[in-house]
């Protein structure tokens, strides 16, 4: 009899020990003399239970954890017997915070083994490629348009329309590129597919490929990602030797390859021109717009640039139909959203559901409130230059437009928790600072006007002429918001006005000072 466990080798995961727990149990079973085949899967994404063992029986896998190397023993010994074991979760997919998602995009994370094509092909890998082949180019892109699909990287923008901008676009030679460059505080999505799905984001840039008329992309991944980088590199390697990638995509005409890129640290570089300049080999830089990269991109040639999320929920779009994935959601917010629940939260980690589900239903019931155990106090939605929500506005439902209406962003999807021990003050200068530290300098206000914000702040928080500095703080974030050159110096204002506006007790000198005695 041959054991057979997964256990994840997504970073995350790896952080708290999933190694040494792998070499525990393969020690424990060399100990017992058993057979074991451990795969390493990407993870399911629910971290405070990480790293989490599954055993493969045949009414499905048996989750345990979080498991530490002590555990190895025992654990083993448990599944050798009857199963009982305090780490034991039960069957995996019944799980209520796993069940309780919608697994579009994320629907083999955790499933499959990343780096075998073999395995995503039997998990309905390439399907969405083969309707793709079949449809062609012009019928791929109206796909992917009534699909609904917005860049799930920030802006919002329709993919369908950016697609269909560059397949407009004659041109010698057209790019597909891949932002993987996921900087925003308390996100990690993008690193969870390439670690734990890659092939669902190389088979999204080859159909955006042929709908666009491309013949080369580039995944362009952080230098913090190492394992990202090197499971894309594999997954890359096995497309190509499986003919999923090259001269003949999958047996037809089309031709198209990708590499890995792999940038230098620069937040910046997150931002799309800013992230070419860098793929060109140069100091990464934002480029005024127009022209728009999809008509002048990449060494000036027509380029599709979207983000890893956009790209992998492709594949499920061409397979499944338009009609299905626009079925989700709401507004113009369609099909899901990985939603990343970071900070100070109970139950941190990845929950995909459809659009329209509140914040305070993300904060308070899926994510269990604090791990402090002390009140939510704000959350920040879409990374470090996200808004600042406060309990009253935790009935905002998750949709672009409704964060909008109220000056917040979703971004990237990730919400960071704070507890009633948080300085709002000193959240709002760390903007700026974060502003100012990062700025790739081109543009006056984010260069200039970061660094003038934190010394205004400063003013502020000291009680210098509070009301003549507030003023100066609203028109300094008035001009950051217009005239930056791009989303860095342009949505700073969004975390600093909405701890002044929300949390304006945090800026009062005389109630810091009372507070303190």
């Amino acid at each position: 009899m041959t054991l057979r466990l997964y256990i994840p080798i997504d970073a995350g995961a790896l952080a708290v020990g999933a190694e040494e727990v792998a070499t525990g149990i393969r020690a424990a079973a060399a100990r017992h003399k058993v057979a074991v085949d451990i795969v390493r899967n990407g993870s399911r994404g629910l971290y405070w239970l990480e790293p989490m063992v599954e055993l493969a029986t045949p009414a499905g896998r048996i989750a345990y954890g979080p498991v530490t190397p002590s555990d190895a023993e025992s654990l083993l010994t448990a599944i050798l017997g009857n199963g009982a074991h305090p780490l034991r979760l039960g069957p995996t997919e019944e799980i209520p915070w796993l069940k309780r998602q919608t697994r579009l995009t994320f629907a083999r994370c955790g499933v499959v083994d990343p780096r075998s094509l073999d395995d995503y092909r039997a998990h309905g890998g390439y399907h969405g490629l083969e309707r793709a082949l079949s449809l062609g180019a012009e019928a791929t892109v109206e796909e992917v348009v009534q699909s609904g699909l917005r860049g799930r990287g920030g802006a919002g923008f329709p993919t369908g329309i950016k697609w269909r901008t560059v397949a407009q676009t004659k041109a010698p030679q057209k790019y597909i590129v891949c932002n993987a460059d996921e900087g925003d505080s308390g996100t990690f999505a993008d690193r969870m597919i390439m670690e734990g799905d890659p092939f669902a984001l190389i088979e999204g840039m080859t159909i955006a490929a042929i709908a666009a008329g491309a013949t080369k992309g580039y995944v362009y991944i952080r230098s913090e990602y190492p394992h990202s980088a090197a499971t894309m590199e594999a997954a890359i390697a096995a497309a190509q030797r499986g003919g999923y990638l090259g001269g003949r995509v999958a047996g037809s005409s089309f031709a198209f390859d990708m590499e890995v890129r792999v940038g230098a640290g620069a937040y910046v570089c997150g931002e799309e021109t800013s992230l070419l300049d860098s793929l060109e080999g140069k100091r990464g830089l934002v480029r005024a717009k127009p022209p728009l990269p999809a008509h002048k991109g990449l060494f000036g040639q027509p380029t599709v640039i979207n983000n890893v999320l956009s790209l992998a929920s492709v594949p499920i779009i061409m397979e499944k139909g338009s009609a299905f994935y626009r079925d989700y959601g709401m507004g113009r917010s369609r099909g899901t959203m990985p939603i990343q629940l970071a900070g100070n939260v109970k139950h941190g980690g990845l929950f995909e559901t459809a659009f329209g589900i509140t914040l305070g239903d993300l904060v308070d019931d899926i994510g269990g409130g604090t791990r402090s155990g002390r009140p939510v106090r704000a959350v920040q939605v879409g990374g470090p230059l996200g808004a600042y929500f406060p309990r009253a506005l935790f009935d905002t439902p998750f949709d672009y437009e409704a964060f909008a209406a109220r000056e917040g962003l979703i971004g990237h999807g990730g919400i960071v928790v704070f507890d009633d021990t948080v300085d709002m003050a000193k959240q709002a200068r760390f903007a700026m600072e974060f502003c100012a530290i990062e700025s790739c300098g081109k543009c006056t206000p984010c260069r200039v006007g970061s660094t003038r914000g934190m010394e205004v702040i400063d003013h502020i928080i000291r009680n210098e002429n509070r009301a003549a500095n507030t003023a100066l703080l609203e028109d300094l974030c008035n001009t950051l918001k217009f005239g930056s050159l791009c989303a860095l110096g342009g949505f700073t204002p969004y975390p600093v006005m909405s701890a002044l506006t929300h949390f304006p007790e945090d800026f009062d000198a005389p109630s810091r000072l009372q507070a303190a005695e």
